[in-house]
Formats: structure tokens, C-alpha cells, sequence
């Protein structure tokens, strides 16, 4: 059985990348303004109304803002936390129901190209390949990296009362 579900994605730019929620309630997208969107299937009004997107994957360096594509996302198989690779050769953790970021991983050789948790969560393998955002130039060799995270990385944190 194949269900179509069209619309229109809620950002604006090319994008890179898509990934289904654990729960099969909606997806994530990312795209190349270095955002990430929550998008639901359900139409429900209340349920359409917790969509959000949020910036991430930017740096500030001597007060000009740059802006780098969000190329990978993966899902923590357990506690459905998410991670993000971008071109800054960042990987981030991420707890989308608290909308908060959960840890930063140290900078890569270049960028994050594709990302993927294990079946338990405990490994996260990280690829870092040049993608081209700069054009043609001299690069660091694209390496695989394999993470062994903690719970504290990837578990979401208490909600304050």
C-alpha cells in the first residue's frame, strides 16, 4: 500500500535531505538555508499546529552570519532524538519534542555528508566528504567516522515544571 501525501514544504530552498520519524507520525527535512523543518501527516488542525522549523548549523565570525546547508539527519532508534550534519563539518544532537539541542560534537575535517545511528543507538556513523559548496578546491580525503554515544548525548532531557 503507498500513500501520496502532497504539500508544500515549509522552507524555501533546495532540499537535502528528509527522514521519517521513528513513530511514523511525520519527517524532518533539511535544506540548504541550514534549517531543519518538523512536518506531521496527520491534517488535524491541532496536530498541523506543532510543526516548526529552527535554524541551526550558522556561525558568526567577526560579526558576518554564514549560513551553511543541513546535508544529513538520523533518528536515535530509541529515544527519538535526531542528529544533523551540515557543510560546517558539525554534527548536532538534537531533542525535537523539547526543541533544544541536546550536545555538539567536535568540528569534522569537512563536511557532514551522511549520518546513521545503529539498531540500539549506542554508534553513530558520520561521513565527512566535501560536497562542493565552495566549488572546486583542495580538500581533506573523505573519511568515515564511527562515535560510540552516550545516553547523556542522545536522551532527552526532563522538561522543567
Amino acid at each position: 500500500y503507498q500513500r501520496r501525501v502532497r504539500g508544500e514544504s515549509s522552507l524555501k530552498y533546495q532540499t537535502r535531505c528528509i527522514r521519517a520519524f521513528p513513530d511514523c507520525s511525520g519527517y524532518a527535512l533539511s535544506s540548504i538555508e541550514g534549517r531543519v523543518a518538523m512536518e506531521y501527516f496527520d491534517p488535524n488542525e491541532e496536530v498541523q499546529a506543532k510543526k516548526y522549523a529552527f535554524k541551526c548549523h550558522r556561525q558568526t565570525v567577526n560579526g558576518v552570519d554564514t549560513v551553511f546547508p543541513v546535508n544529513a539527519i538520523a533518528f536515535h532508534p530509541k529515544f527519538g532524538t535526531f542528529a544533523t550534519g551540515g557543510c560546517d563539518g558539525m554534527v548536532n544532537i538534537w531533542d525535537g519534542a523539547n526543541k533544544k539541542r541536546l550536545c555538539l560534537f567536535h568540528k569534522f575535517p569537512t563536511s557532514i555528508s551522511s549520518l546513521s545511528f545503529n539498531s540500539t543507538g549506542s554508534i553513530l556513523a558520520i561521513a565527512s566528504s566535501y560536497t562542493f559548496e565552495e566549488g572546486e578546491k583542495d580538500h581533506p580525503e573523505d573519511a568515515i567516522f564511527i562515535r560510540h554515544v552516550t545516553e547523556n548525548e542522545v536522551k532527552p532531557k526532563q522538561k522543567n515544571a
